[in-house]
């Protein structure tokens, strides 16, 4: 008897090249992929979500996958600053976990110095689900009575608000408030060996840094290693700056201070960790 045989469609993103599962974790999940998939496969963005709060993914709830948002529970009080740490490490660190409470107690009154430093080093932070239901990606119903989100709760329309109203409005907090500003402009630089002997330095995220030029760059490393440079497309549609030779504490150097780019926004990959220049 012959088998049949389910055919399947991989999505990948359009801006890093991953499938949606894996954006996240890179350094452009924000800037890029996110907007991108928020417009090219929003039902997926939703349910990636939803999974990543807790919803699962279970093949036999009807609630499972894209429709797993409308099943998530919002909290009635946000996390305490040690449920965010443990979900913080959880995502990025599992075996610091437990050591969430002597961590605070090493940064009291610094709390957002270290959350902000986290979102530096490994990513942005998890978000809180009591926010869940203040996302602009999460569709308001109008029940003629004003806006009513899909929390359950309702909203009046924002010009309706007076100045009290509005400054009493839910607002984000800490890191989470200022990754879109963390972000903006990411550069990370690499060394790879080709041949096992020849080294070569890749500036990732050059082209992230406004009001300059990929060619201009590339020539200016050129002179100053006195060796090839070149400016090449990547997979995602990106452009990378490729430099012969191992330069890598040079070349972070010089994006600082020749092309003013702000210390703690590059990143030297050192055996896969991303260490701030700052």
């Amino acid at each position: 008897m012959a088998t049949t045989m389910e055919r399947r469609t991989v999505i990948y993103c359009g801006e890093c090249g991953m499938p949606p599962e894996f954006c996240e974790y890179g350094p452009d999940y924000e800037t890029h992929c996110k907007s991108w998939l928020l417009k090219n496969h929003p039902t997926i963005y939703t349910g990636l979500k939803a999974l990543r709060k807790g919803g699962g993914n279970d093949e036999n709830d009807p609630t499972s996958g894209a429709d797993s948002a409308n099943a998530v529970q919002i909290p009635s009080e946000p996390w305490t600053t040690e449920e965010r740490l443990r979900k913080f490490y959880e995502q990025y660190q599992p075996d610091k976990v437990d050591g969430c409470a002597a961590i605070l107690e090493k940064y009291a009154d610094r709390e957002d110095q270290l959350f902000a430093a986290l979102v530096k080093k490994y990513g942005a932070e998890p978000e809180d689900p009591y926010y869940l239901d203040s996302d602009d990606d999460d569709g308001d119903s109008d029940d003629g009575g004003g806006k009513k989100k899909s929390g359950g709760k309702k909203e009046k329309d924002i010009g309706d608000l007076s100045l009290d109203e509005k400054s009493r409005k839910k607002k984000r907090r800490g890191a989470a408030a200022k990754k879109s500003t963390l972000v903006d402009t990411r550069i990370v630089i690499q060394k790879v060996f080709r041949n096992k002997k020849k080294a070569i330095t890749i500036i990732v995220g050059m082209d992230t840094v406004p009001d300059i030029k990929l060619k201009e760059v590339a020539k200016a490393f050129s002179k100053r290693f006195a060796g090839s440079s070149s400016v090449k497309d990547t997979p995602a549609g990106k452009k990378d700056i490729i430099i012969q030779g191992d330069h890598m504490d040079d070349v972070a150097k010089m994006i600082v201070e020749k092309f003013k780019v702000p210390a703690e926004s590059v990143f030297l990959d050192i055996d896969g960790q991303f260490v701030s220049v700052k």
